[in-house]
């Protein structure tokens, strides 16, 4: 039952993490990370997997080895939270929608801005 749960969870909170990747007000890598953590125990089938896969792979090696995140990633994270978040501010041309979105993205980039950048 544990095990059914966990692959349950993991699949729930990695398709949030992919969700994340187009919506900036959702976070990627907590969920693709908390999906790692899902997957080692349950299948480590499934966590090599997930380690090895295009998107996320990076996410999982640099926390699990506390490399941190390169420069080029910072930059396109950045560079892509505020295009998404100023569309979508404009799609919804609503003030209080607007403030929040720009409340987010200030605290987004300053998280991201905080991040360990990796040495080469």
């Amino acid at each position: 039952m544990k095990r059914v749960i966990l692959l349950s969870a993991g699949f729930g909170v990695l398709l949030l993490g992919g969700i994340g990747i187009a919506l900036p007000v959702l976070p990627t890598t907590p969920f693709v990370l908390c999906a790692a953590g899902c997957f080692a125990t349950a299948s480590p089938r499934l966590y090599q997997w997930l380690e090895h896969t295009r998107y996320f792979g990076e996410y999982i090696t640099n926390y699990r080895n506390k490399t941190g995140v390169s420069k080029r990633a910072k930059i396109i994270g950045i560079t892509t939270l505020w295009v998404m978040l100023t569309l979508s501010a404009l799609l919804s041309a609503r003030l209080w929608v607007a403030l929040f979105l720009l409340v987010v993205g200030v605290a987004v980039t300053m998280h991201i801005g905080m991040l360990k950048v990796r040495n080469r």
